[in-house]
């Protein structure tokens, strides 16, 4: 079964974030990289992190005419030090990076374990600490976390994914409180899965994992639980990352926007 593939709304007119700038992790390809040209696209200054050098030099080239611009920037995110020092001076910072590994628990690597908690959970709580200082400093911010449906329900044989993603949904929260008073908003946006590579490299370990054919995945796997059968697009999930960067989603924080296509509907 080959999902729907649907064409991406254009880029809304309303976000200004010219003079602004913007940090996008895990950028060199799938959600980060629609993330980054979204918000290039609004103005931002996009400081485009990832360990894929040659990823970022294709984003950047991509992000070449619009009105902001792309900036790519090597890090490998479990160099925590390094990460929070890249997230100094950052008004938008979209936590993204991510990993994943289909095992059940008792067959689950417990370094795998590990860095998927390092990646996902401990390298966004040392950028938002990177980054909180001067967003306080002028009275505005924006952090918008990329959770998953995983940071709201759990499914089998993701115990590092779904650990990591619930950590994240606390994480955002406790930001969003603290935040407030100076004008910083923290929110989650969770999609369901998405047209990723992230996604694709699932198929074959889904498919080991539940005992049935590659083929058979996407629709008794990953769509089992949606009441729309598709998978979402990158470019969907970058505007509902705009929406939170904008002036009208000033009051909205501390929330998780659930992009999942009726999943938690259940």
């Amino acid at each position: 079964m080959t999902a729907p593939r649907v064409s991406p709304a254009p880029h809304a007119s309303s976000l200004d974030l010219g003079g602004r700038t913007a940090l996008v992790t895990g950028a060199a390809g799938g959600i980060g990289r629609a993330c980054a040209l979204r918000l290039a696209a609004s103005g931002a200054e996009v400081r485009a992190v990832d360990r894929d050098a040659a990823g970022l030099q294709t984003l950047a080239e991509q992000g070449h005419d619009l009105p902001g611009t792309v900036e790519p920037y090597v890090l490998d995110l479990t160099d925590l030090d390094a990460a929070e020092l890249a997230a100094a001076g950052t008004d938008v910072l979209v936590n993204n990076a991510g990993l994943q590994l289909v095992r059940p628990i008792e067959e689950f690597p417990p370094d795998v374990f590990h860095m998927v908690l390092t990646v996902m959970l401990e390298a966004p709580f040392r950028l938002i600490r990177g980054a909180l200082p001067h967003m306080y400093g002028q009275g505005w911010g924006r952090i918008v976390n990329v959770s998953s449906v995983h940071g709201l329900r759990a499914s089998a044989y993701k115990s590092a994914y779904v650990a990591a993603k619930h950590g994240l949904e606390g994480l955002s929260k406790t930001a969003a409180l603290e935040g407030a008073a100076h004008g910083v908003t923290s929110n989650c946006v969770n999609p369901a899965y998405v047209r990723t590579p992230l996604v694709e490299k699932q198929l074959a370990d889904q498919a080991h994992a539940h005992g049935i054919p590659e083929e058979r995945v996407l629709s008794e796997v990953l769509l089992q639980d949606s009441a729309v059968k598709r998978l979402i697009e990158p470019e969907e999930v970058a505007e509902a990352v705009a929406y939170l960067c904008g002036p009208q989603a000033s009051f909205v924080t501390g929330t998780s926007l659930a992009l999942d296509g009726g999943w938690t509907a259940h």
